[in-house]
């Protein structure tokens, strides 16, 4: 048998480690994936905001909705 993954299985590799959100308004969000659920809502902390590859401003913790959401992918 294959061992194919999920893509929750994928996303639960990733958690604790650093990401990048890009959303679909334009922005990058870049933060430690600490949870996330079958909506892939996602919870970031140590966030920053970036727009054009810029830091614009730092988040903390922030809950973002898996529907603003077109790629997650590991730093």
């Amino acid at each position: 048998m294959e061992n194919q993954q999920r893509p929750l299985d994928a996303l639960n590799q990733a958690r604790n480690k650093r990401v990048i959100l890009d959303l679909k308004n334009g922005k990058q969000l870049i933060g430690d994936l600490k949870a996330f659920d079958i909506h892939i809502n996602v919870v970031l902390e140590n966030c920053e905001e970036r727009v054009d590859g810029e830091v614009k401003r730092k988040l903390g913790k922030v809950f973002v909705r898996g529907d603003t959401i077109i790629i997650i992918s590991t730093e």
